[in-house]
């Protein structure tokens, strides 16, 4: 019990620091560190790292080797995927996809049944472009115009828009890679025969919740939302690149799927080197469309400055939320719930509820997905052997919930980006998009639980 206030202690001061716009890494690692130093005076739990003989470095070390494991292992997939996305929108390559999936959204003329297409369409598109804030952009130069002109609120807009990339489906997603890790198996199973049932009906509860929501939302906010068709024309795509480039965003999925246990089992591609040998298809695409060698040769600069901003971005924040789940680990407070509600005799279902909470939480105080998720992985198996269930039961809510509740913070990067461009406030966005994020953790983990278990 001691352990449990103590981590309420520190976590509140991180709440704090964050909400009033400290630097969240820094935030997150002193949290880490409180929580470490606790554990190494109560006595509580070995510290995870380097043994260095003085309890303080030991927990400096913990740090340390966040850096070295994340960055070698798992962030170098996150950098190399979110570059490529980032290069994909910076060739046009993403701008043409989503211009051609989102051109029939135009014929139809009811709009709130668009508004909920285009939360599919867009996580749809996220299997391909798998940058929740880069996707989000691209959705606001192209669906968001064609939703205001129908009459939709910029607010709902906004919120369906910035809410596409919720689920972080398929192989090229990171936190997929993760859970498929952790559950032991192929991404390309995991996705197809695990994660890809139970997100689709995820996908259709949110989608259907979004109608009600905004509309009803609307209804209530009319006299005072206005007319946004001025709005609405503000926003407009210029798509510079041929048509065949919309395969462009599509090779390192199809190089996964094709040379995976489902195809070809003879040859195997990780997403590591998808990634490499789309670049350096794309690469030659572009010297010949482009005619000048030099200038695409200069443009990989821009592809390794995007894996920066990778690091800089989600990649440091998985680190820092590694020492926080380190600093949990170790003075014991997650353990204690689990065993605490497993001692009581709490069905299955309410315990995988206690683990969904705990990565929700973390997900919307650290406004990533990835972050949260990384973080805590690693304790899954754990986690599941206590409970007495598979390991995909238990990493499949989690690894969507982390994803969903993202989207109820309104730091997190697709929220604050599409807020951006449409003038509105990030927590307003995020009062639109609580209920039906709240929808699809409520189904993504009943249908975790009664399909996978």
């Amino acid at each position: 019990m001691l352990a449990v206030l103590l981590t309420i202690l520190v976590i509140a001061p991180v709440i704090w620091l964050i909400v009033n716009k400290y630097n969240p890494q820094l935030s997150i690692v002193f949290g880490g560190f409180a929580l470490l130093l606790f554990a190494a005076v109560l006595g509580s739990g070995g510290i995870d790292g380097s043994k260095t003989g003085f309890v303080l470095f030991d927990v400096f070390a913990v740090w340390t080797n966040a850096f070295k494991s994340v960055t070698g292992g798992l962030g170098m997939s996150i950098m190399l995927v979110g570059a490529y996305a980032m290069y994909m929108d910076h060739i046009g390559a993403s701008k043409v996809l989503v211009g051609i999936a989102t051109k029939p959204l135009q014929a139809m003329h009811a709009p709130y049944v668009v508004l909920m297409m285009t939360y599919v369409v867009g996580q749809f598109l996220n299997v391909f472009i798998p940058s929740a804030s880069g996707l989000a952009l691209l959705l606001m130069v192209t669906a968001y115009p064609i939703l205001v002109r129908l009459g939709v609120s910029k607010l709902s807009a906004t919120a369906v828009v910035a809410s596409t990339a919720c689920l972080d489906l398929g192989p090229a997603s990171g936190n997929t890679v993760v859970a498929a890790k952790v559950a032991g198996m192929d991404v390309v199973d995991f996705f197809v025969q695990h994660q890809l049932v139970v997100g689709v009906i995820t996908a259709i509860a949110i989608a259907i919740t979004h109608y009600f929501v905004q509309k009803l939302g609307d209804a209530k906010a009319r006299p005072v939302d206005g007319d946004h068709t001025e709005d609405s024309e503000q926003h407009t795509m210029d798509i510079n690149a041929p048509t065949y480039y919309a395969l462009l965003p599509m090779i390192p999925l199809v190089l996964i799927f094709t040379f995976s246990k489902m195809v070809m089992t003879t040859i195997k591609v990780d997403i590591y080197n998808a990634i490499v040998i789309s670049l350096i298809v794309v690469l030659l695409v572009e010297m010949v469309h482009r005619r000048n060698v030099r200038e695409v040769m200069s443009s990989y600069k821009i592809y390794l400055e995007r894996m920066g901003k990778q690091f800089a971005g989600v990649v440091s924040l998985i680190i820092s939320g590694s020492v926080l789940a380190a600093g949990l680990k170790a003075i014991g407070s997650i353990d204690f719930l689990i065993d605490s509600a497993v001692a009581a005799g709490f069905p299955v279902l309410v315990l995988i509820c206690i683990c969904v909470v705990v990565i929700a939480a973390a997900s919307i105080l650290m406004g990533s997905g990835n972050a949260a998720f990384f973080s805590f992985a690693d304790l899954v198996p754990g986690i599941a052997g206590k409970i007495g269930v598979s390991v995909v039961s238990v990493v499949i809510p989690m690894q969507l919930a982390a994803g969903i509740s993202r989207t109820m913070s309104p730091i997190t990067g697709a929220i604050v980006a599409a807020a951006g461009i449409s003038g509105v406030s990030p927590f307003d966005v995020v009062k639109r998009t609580f209920l039906p994020m709240l929808v699809g953790l409520i189904v993504s983990t009943l249908m975790s639980y009664f399909l996978l278990s």
